[in-house]
């Protein structure tokens, strides 16, 4: 008698990418509660997050990672890009499932008589079910020159090359979907807001009259995603500046296959 071999169980987890601006809003309203507000309202299970202030006199000295996770419920990971005495700015991954962080690192950056702002990825494992995912996130700079060396350094040996998939790439890009950036990305991942919305995506910046796509998910090819919006509403338009970008996402269980290094880098 031959045993029928069964498929992988596949699992359901939303992703959600948004940058916050550091909580402040296009009213000028400073609230991480209302950040909060718009996560829990994604209902996303895993949030990258770009442009936080930890211990900054502008924002009013908070842990602004540490407030919108405990709003939710959720664990967070956090890298600062930039550090001014004992200020932080960076990126956050926020997680309802267990997760541990592998890797943080600086990306490449532009050297001349005006130094352009630091840049930085945060590379998570999750453990969702019986599945394991990799989820980076990032937040590219302004000027092409530097988008393009961060991207090159993002996908290659340091960074997505060492990744097993299932593993996602996340992040405000600042590329559209014609820049070479994102056509970088495009060759080699599935843009699964692209997927998830047959071929019609939204665009994500400015918050009040969106009109460019530069926030970004990217999926590993094992990765089937069912569903993706941009979210907009009324408090969406004000909360940030940047609209947050959500995908549903199925992945295959099949057991602890990562046999990854832990790698804490600065």
């Amino acid at each position: 008698m031959t045993r029928s071999v069964q498929p992988p169980a596949q699992v359901p987890v939303t992703l959600a990418t948004y940058n916050i601006r550091r909580c402040l809003g296009t009213d000028r309203h400073l609230s991480p509660e209302r950040i909060a507000q718009v996560i829990a309202g994604c209902d996303a299970d895993i949030v990258a997050l770009q442009e936080i202030d930890v211990g900054r006199l502008r924002s009013g000295g908070i842990d602004q990672a540490r407030v919108i996770a405990e709003e939710l419920g959720f664990a967070s990971h956090f890298h600062p890009a930039l550090r001014i005495a004992e200020e932080q700015y960076g990126d956050a991954i926020l997680t309802r499932y267990p997760s541990r962080l592998v890797k943080v690192g600086l990306l490449p950056g532009l050297r001349n008589l005006w130094p352009s702002e630091p840049r930085g990825a945060i590379w998570i494992e999750a453990m969702i079910g019986g599945a394991r995912l990799q989820v980076i996130n990032t937040h590219f700079g302004l000027r092409r020159r530097e988008r393009r060396a961060q991207a090159v350094a993002l996908l290659g040996g340091d960074w997505l090359e060492r990744c097993r998939p299932p593993y996602a790439v996340l992040g405000d890009l600042n590329s559209l979907p014609r820049g070479t950036v994102y056509r970088s990305f495009a060759a080699r991942l599935s843009d699964a807001h692209l997927a998830g919305t047959q071929g019609r995506p939204a665009p994500t910046f400015p918050s009040r009259r969106p009109m460019l796509r530069i926030d970004h998910i990217f999926v590993s090819g094992d990765i089937e995603v069912t569903s993706a919006k941009v979210v907009r509403s009324p408090l969406t338009r004000v909360a940030s500046d940047h609209l947050p970008l959500v995908a549903q996402l199925r992945i295959s269980a099949e057991g602890d296959k990562t046999g990854l290094v832990d790698s804490h880098e600065s």
